[in-house]
């Protein structure tokens, strides 16, 4: 490589960097953008919110084991993520389908049942943890 070659190859891969970590930035800031919204505008998210906070109180006062931390943590998030994701599809389905439409009223069914199946799996993992723990 020659000396011109070498310094345009070190231009574009610094610019390109510069770039890669503006844009990463600004994708945190609308994932916190997207997240609050959830938190604040969603009624689902909001129980689901606040359940968590509830269940992370008890998991301090119970004294709950590491393990057991990981678990109820990565079942709180899973739970608010998949009601973010089933809130995600309804408004794509609104917006794309404004009026009432069967198979978009299936396709909001469908996302509904699968956070209502981990809300289940949820409820199995909070009693697996704190039923010992309450007697």
């Amino acid at each position: 490589m020659n000396l011109i070659t070498k310094h345009l190859y070190t231009l574009y891969w610094m610019s390109n960097k510069e770039s890669f970590f503006v844009n990463r930035i600004k994708s945190i800031g609308y994932a916190f953008k997207g997240a609050y919204h959830l938190i604040t505008k969603e009624a689902s998210v909001k129980v689901q919110f606040v359940i968590g906070i509830m269940m992370t109180i008890a998991g301090f006062y119970f004294g709950l084991s590491t393990s057991e931390w990981i678990i109820q943590i990565f079942a709180i998030a899973l739970i608010m993520a998949f009601e973010g994701m089933n809130t995600a599809i309804e408004e794509i389905a609104d917006f794309i389908h404004p009026e009432f439409h069967k198979k978009v009223g299936l396709i909001k069914d469908i996302a509904a049942g699968a956070v209502f199946i981990f809300a289940i799996a949820a409820v199995i993992i909070g009693l697996i943890i704190y039923l010992p723990k309450i007697f």
